[in-house]
């Protein structure tokens, strides 16, 4: 009788040793899950747009909701504006983002903010000339300016162009926000040259647009 007991008190505490060594397993398991800094908004979805609903968030940037075009990047669905009647451009355009952007965070308007992308850098201006249109100071990709976070980067190649928003630097990279493309947030590489600076990737902007001439 002695025996049975004690082997049956053997068989509960070696159940309550087996049960305590799986939590601490288990404990020690989520320890080791990575951890990521920031806030949920500053962080990229990296949903493509294509994969979601026409107007869904896909990502933000300084609170500046990115949104989804769908898959025909040359459609639009229907004009938006500030609350206080300032023309934002066409839903979900990459247009519409960046001049969205400059009047959220900064209060910019431009004082046309009308045309294609492309049409935002103007190639008869001189290096960190002012651009009337956008109200914003221009400087050529290759020169002495170093792109900056919060510059409007312009590609001018294809029919339409593309613009962008500037949302990180690095020594040899500098990342981008931006609407109405395949991915909210894309990365270029960015040489030093004795020139300049170079922007570079899959393709090539003409150049970035700034608010206030900060060269410095």
């Amino acid at each position: 009788m002695r025996k049975k007991f004690r082997y049956l008190l053997f068989l509960i505490v070696l159940f309550f040793i087996s049960a305590s060594i799986g939590s601490l397993n288990k404990g020690e398991s989520i320890e080791e899950q990575p951890e990521y800094g920031g806030g949920q908004e500053e962080q990229s979805l990296s949903i493509p747009q294509g994969e979601v609903d026409i107007g869904t968030k896909i990502d933000a940037y300084k609170g500046v909701v990115v949104f989804s075009n769908g898959k025909d990047y040359t459609a639009s669905h229907g004009l938006n504006y500030s609350d206080d009647g300032y023309y934002y451009g066409l839903k979900w355009q990459c247009t519409e983002y960046v001049k969205r952007f400059y009047y959220t965070v900064y209060q910019h308007k431009m004082p046309d903010g009308a045309g294609n992308a492309k049409y935002y850098f103007n190639p008869m201006l001189e290096q960190g000339e002012y651009n009337n249109q956008r109200g914003l100071f221009q400087y050529k990709n290759g020169g002495d300016v170093k792109p900056r976070e919060d510059d409007l980067i312009v590609f001018t190649d294809g029919k339409y162009g593309h613009v962008a928003i500037i949302s990180a630097t690095g020594e040899d990279w500098i990342e981008v926000v931006q609407q109405n493309s395949e991915v909210p947030r894309k990365r270029y590489k960015l040489v030093k040259t004795d020139g300049g600076y170079d922007v570079d990737g899959d393709r090539k902007p003409a150049g970035w647009l700034r608010l206030g001439d900060r060269t410095k």
